[in-house]
């Protein structure tokens, strides 16, 4: 039994000295340099080491802007999107003979380079001198005045960046909630109709109950991705996020670490802090899941 677990170790052996080495170690280290004050990563130098550069974060106004960013991204794209795809997969579903077809169509966006999908939605939404674009067209057809949502008003750029955000994210989530569909048995299905079950209650009572650790995996995933938004806004609005007033947690990581010299300090405080926000809702999720996931 022993030879046999030992040889279970050296199989794992590679992948946890990769994930020691690539994970595990860069994240201690980020959590040491959070509180080093004044760290220089050049001559490796602090001047002492204290919450100083948490402080600092977290009355930086800058930080605040991406940390509510962040936030109405996740709380309007997560949702949407999950439904969204959810809706999309169960119509598939019921088309068998062009499934294929339609699945394919759908997941394009996903394997599109994200900045090109970015300049396409910007040309859609992007008013200029010689045009207001083809959304503002389409919005005049019902007497909406041309919107600027590149460079207007905070919540027009802000919808324009969830718009983007579910349209890139959905394609996958729709891939995946198609096969978990494809998966349920059609006995359940058999049965509820011979006793004259309506298609609502089917849909609730054996679909989505059979569906919900799929649905749970894409609502984790889908919150720990939005976290980590930061190409969108880039893709829409530029580099220059904070002149926007559209940074993300992790532009405002990215800037503390190459702009102006580097402030490694305040970066890895900003990092430590976006990792307990994704683990305390990672956490609450778990335990929501304990009710509503049912795992046959």
């Amino acid at each position: 039994m022993e030879k046999r677990n030992l040889k279970g170790w050296l199989y794992l052996l590679p992948a946890i000295l990769f994930l020691g080495v690539f994970m595990v170690y860069p994240l201690i280290d980020v959590f040491i340099y959070s509180f080093e004050e004044g760290y220089n990563s050049a001559a490796q130098t602090s001047f002492g080491t204290g919450l100083y550069n948490y402080g600092k974060v977290l009355r930086d106004p800058y930080f605040l802007q991406a940390l509510k960013n962040t936030l109405i991204l996740v709380l309007i794209t997560v949702p949407v999107s999950t439904g969204l795809a959810l809706l999309i997969s169960v119509g598939l579903s019921s088309i068998q003979k062009v499934r294929n077809l339609y699945q394919t169509v759908y997941f394009l966006p996903y394997v599109t380079n994200t900045l090109a999908v970015g300049m396409v939605f910007m040309i859609l939404f992007k008013k200029t001198e010689y045009s207001d674009g083809l959304v503002n067209m389409i919005l005049s057809w019902f007497g909406v005045g041309a919107i600027d949502f590149i460079d207007g008003h905070y919540w027009a750029k802000m919808l324009t960046l969830c718009i983007y955000t579910v349209w890139v994210v959905m394609p996958f989530k729709v891939l995946v909630l198609t096969s978990a569909l494809a998966s349920v048995k059609q006995d359940y299905y058999n049965a509820a109709r011979v006793d004259g079950t309506s298609r609502l209650r089917i849909f609730t009572r054996i679909t989505l109950p059979m569906i919900s650790p799929t649905v749970f995996y894409l609502v984790i995933t889908g919150f720990i991705g939005a976290f980590k938004a930061y190409s969108d806004a880039v893709a829409l609005f530029g580099t220059e996020l904070n002149v926007a007033g559209m940074n993300t947690i992790v532009g405002y990581i990215y800037d503390q670490l190459y702009s102006g010299g580097g402030y490694p300090s305040y970066a890895s405080a900003a990092a430590i802090i976006l990792f307990a926000i994704v683990l305390t809702i990672t956490c609450i999720n778990l335990l929501v899941s304990r009710k509503h996931v049912h795992y046959s």
